[in-house]
């Protein structure tokens, strides 16, 4: 009842959304005064003049012709300056004045019959992709004449530099490729040189409106929903907390669907990805149906906008690549777990070597993924770009600072790689470290597990492992032979004894008869002999049972051997003067 009652307020919402859409596409544009996503630039009729540029100057362009169709900028605009430009045409834009906004536009790549009407319409359009997905570096723009950003000096000295004639305030992307805005220097006839918002920026103002421009949800909102709260209509934010509902809804109706759909399968595996990857996948296509969503239906606007496209992204991108290494942890561990033998058995080598393999592949695969990730989110922002200028400029002093803070992590995880190559330790295996005994019981990416046999856990790094000496008793084969050592004085019979112990070793269950009992004496002194007794079973742990049992055997055969007659004593011998 509580699913359906969700089922049919997601219906609702979805049918009302998208069928108030339909019936105000028609009248999008008279609704909402915004100009409309049809382009003003009619680039198959139109006639084009030729290239402007003429002779070379590096402090400026110059040209033979200026925005023919509106004319100069008037005098009474300031444009000395790369900063006096920008603001001019925001300062304009903010208050409605396109017409004025657009002459701060080098209109040189487009038709020539281009009007000043039309320039207001790109004007706006601009400005509306600025206030959305631009953030401007204005520490870029310098307020001088010829472009130079001011440096101070420990010696107040002044600095001689260049002139600059172009200058970047900003990025944004179109179609997989970065478009950077300009204001460039230009200089027309006898005029004096000043700036103005590049040709190239202006060309590209239609594509992005029609990338970026107002959603559907803008067009079609009436003026009375457009009450402002911090500089956005207070409509936002309540249809993006509507379309957060929905998705979050979506979600949990895919994992249902997922979990109920699936877990009545025969098959296993079908059967775990709905018990594992159900909430993966419903987080991850819930997180991307609320990113589609509200670019198709809703345009944020303001300081805050770049950011919150930002952080979207980075979400999405976080959720994908979450999903991915949810996906090969599920893969690896279904092939450990259904696809490799017993691996407790210490005899069977090949089922612990492939776990070994499968446990190190996990972690190497999953740091990749996240490699992977991280790359592309920093590739999806231009301003990270210095950054990386940055360290590539100082991939010295920077590689050798990382070398040696990092030298231990990357040590232990390239120790990884090469245990699992060369196989001195596996998932397994029984080990003496630092003299403690115990089974490999995890390889991670920087550190070894290992279960000692009173359920300790040593945390070995994976660089001691292969630098130093340990003992590994599984390596070729799990088969373990163990001495008892026990003393006797000189009057006994060790041919009973040896009979004794074959009886013993023969009639317990943990031999595994690759090693027959043998018995010897392996030292003497001036008061006992030392006999030791050789056992054998199929692994360390039952070898330590057995020989424990055969020790205590063998103590109590001693002792009724003769009335303990043959136990260890001392003599003296006393003699009367």
């Amino acid at each position: 009842m509580k699913n359906n009652f969700y089922l049919s307020i997601i219906s609702v919402l979805l049918y009302s959304i998208f069928s108030f859409a339909q019936s105000n596409e028609k009248n999008e544009d008279t609704i909402y005064n915004m100009p409309g996503a049809k382009s003003v630039v009619d680039t198959a009729k139109s006639k084009f003049l030729a290239n402007p540029i003429s002779e070379y100057n590096e402090a400026y362009f110059i040209l033979d012709r200026l925005n023919t169709s509106i004319g100069l900028p008037p005098n009474q605009i300031n444009l000395e300056t790369p900063q006096a430009a920008l603001e001019h045409f925001l300062t304009k834009a903010e208050a409605g004045k396109y017409q004025e906004a657009a002459y701060t536009f080098n209109l040189n790549l487009l038709p020539k019959t281009t009007t000043i009407e039309e320039a207001a319409i790109l004007a706006e359009k601009f400005h509306f992709v600025l206030k959305q997905r631009v953030k401007i570096d204005w520490d870029n723009l310098a307020d001088r004449p010829d472009g130079q950003l001011d440096f101070s000096t420990t010696t107040n000295k002044a600095v001689a530099g260049k002139p600059r004639r172009s200058v970047a305030f900003g990025a944004v992307k179109l179609n997989n490729r970065n478009i950077v805005l300009r204001v460039q220097r230009v200089k027309y006839k006898h005029y004096g040189a000043f700036w103005l918002i590049s040709s190239n920026t202006v060309e590209n103002i239609e594509p992005l409106y029609a990338e970026y421009g107002p959603r559907k949800l803008d067009r079609m909102m009436p003026n009375w929903a457009r009450v402002q709260l911090w500089d956005t209509p207070i409509w936002k934010p309540i249809g993006t907390l509507c379309i957060l509902f929905i998705s979050y809804f979506l979600g949990r109706l895919l994992i249902f669907v997922i979990r109920k759909g699936l877990i009545k399968s025969n098959k296993i595996w079908v059967q775990s990805i709905a018990k594992k990857l159900s909430k993966p996948a419903g987080i991850t296509m819930g997180i991307l149906f609320f990113y589609i969503l509200l670019n198709e239906l809703i345009s944020f606007t303001g300081r805050y906008a770049s950011t919150l496209y930002t952080i979207l992204l980075i979400v999405v991108i976080g959720s994908i690549t979450w999903l991915i290494m949810k996906l090969i942890d599920y893969i690896m561990v279904h092939i450990a777990e259904n696809r490799i033998g017993d691996t407790n058995p210490e005899e069977n080598s090949e089922a612990r070597m492939m776990l070994t393999y499968i446990s190190v592949a996990r972690r190497v695969i999953t740091f990749v993924v996240i490699i992977v990730g991280v790359a592309v989110i920093i590739s999806q922002f231009r301003t990270l770009e210095r950054l990386g200028i940055s360290l590539i400029a100082s991939a010295g002093v920077a590689t050798v600072i990382i070398g040696v803070a990092a030298q231990s992590t990357l040590g232990n995880i390239i120790a990884g790689i090469q245990i699992a190559i060369t196989k001195p330790a596996r998932i397994g295996d029984t080990v003496i470290i630092k003299d403690d005994w115990g089974y490999v019981e995890d390889i991670q990416f920087t550190y070894m597990v290992v279960r000692t046999w009173d359920l300790r856990r040593l945390v070995v790094p994976l660089k001691y492992v292969v630098s130093n000496v340990f003992e590994n008793w599984s390596m070729t084969n799990a088969h373990q032979i163990r001495p008892i050592i026990i003393h006797a004085d000189y009057t006994v019979n060790v041919n009973k004894i040896r009979a004794k112990f074959r009886e013993l070793v023969e009639a317990d269950d943990d031999w595994d008869g690759e090693h027959p009992p043998k018995v010897q004496v392996v030292e003497a002194n001036e008061k006992t002999i030392e006999i030791r007794a050789l056992c054998s079973a199929k692994d360390a742990s039952h070898t330590w049972d057995f020989h424990c049992r055969l020790r205590e055997k063998l103590i109590t055969y001693l002792v009724n051997l003769d009335a303990g007659a043959h136990l260890p004593t001392s003599r003296y011998q006393h003699t009367q003067e």
